[in-house]
C-alpha cells in the first residue's frame, strides 16, 4: 500500500464489531507509537491500553462524546499520558512558547492511527472526557495528564469520502 493510499484509507470510525482485538495487532500499533519522532528525542508518552471489558468500559463512560456509544463498542481505548518532558524539553518549550509534549503525542497518536488502518482497525481520537475519572479507571498518577484518548478495534461503519479543502486552499509556495 501505497502511503497516500494510507493516509486516505484512515478516518475515524465510530462504530466497531466485537471481534477482540489480537494482542500482537495491539502491540504493532503501540510500536508505531513507540517509534515516533519527538523534540529532543523526549519520548515524554506512555500508553495505557484497557482491553478487558470492565476497564475499558470505566474509561468509556468518562469520555464525553455525542452518540458515545460507539466508545463502549470498541474493544479497546489506548490512553496517551503524558510524562514530565526532560530539561532541554521544558527549556525549549518555554523559550519557543510551544508545549512540545502535546505536539509529540499528537505524532505519536497519527502513527498509532496510521499502523492501524494498515492493519485492518479502526480508531478514533477522543480528546473530550472526564480526566480524573480515566485517571482513577487507569490508575494514572495525579501528577500525570491523559492528553488523549483512541478507540481501537474492528470496524463496522463503512469508509467515508474525507472532505478536505482544496489543495490551492492551504498551500502557499515561497510567501503566504
Amino acid at each position: 500500500m501505497h502511503f497516500l493510499d494510507l493516509v486516505k484509507l484512515r478516518q475515524s470510525n465510530r462504530a466497531y464489531g466485537d471481534t477482540v482485538v489480537e494482542r500482537e495487532k495491539i502491540e504493532r500499533v503501540l510500536e508505531a507509537g513507540r517509534l515516533s519522532p519527538s523534540a529532543n528525542n523526549a519520548q515524554s508518552w506512555t500508553f495505557v491500553v484497557a482491553n478487558n471489558a470492565e476497564t475499558k468500559n470505566r474509561v468509556a463512560d468518562a469520555t464525553h462524546t455525542l452518540g458515545g456509544s460507539f466508545v463502549r463498542q470498541a474493544p479497546v481505548i489506548i490512553a496517551l499520558v503524558a510524562e514530565k518532558p526532560i530539561l532541554i524539553s521544558r527549556f525549549g518549550s518555554a523559550f519557543k512558547k510551544i508545549d512540545f509534549t502535546s505536539l509529540d503525542i499528537g505524532i505519536a497518536a497519527a502513527h498509532i492511527c496510521l499502523q492501524a488502518a494498515e492493519i485492518g482497525l479502526g480508531t478514533c481520537m477522543l480528546e473530550s472526557f472526564d480526566e480524573k475519572k480515566a485517571k482513577i479507571a487507569l490508575g494514572v498518577p495525579d501528577n500525570r495528564r491523559i492528553a488523549l484518548l483512541i478507540t481501537l478495534g474492528y470496524p463496522a461503519d463503512r469508509q467515508r469520502e474525507k472532505k478536505r479543502k482544496a489543495f490551492d486552499d492551504v498551500v502557499r509556495w515561497n510567501r503566504y
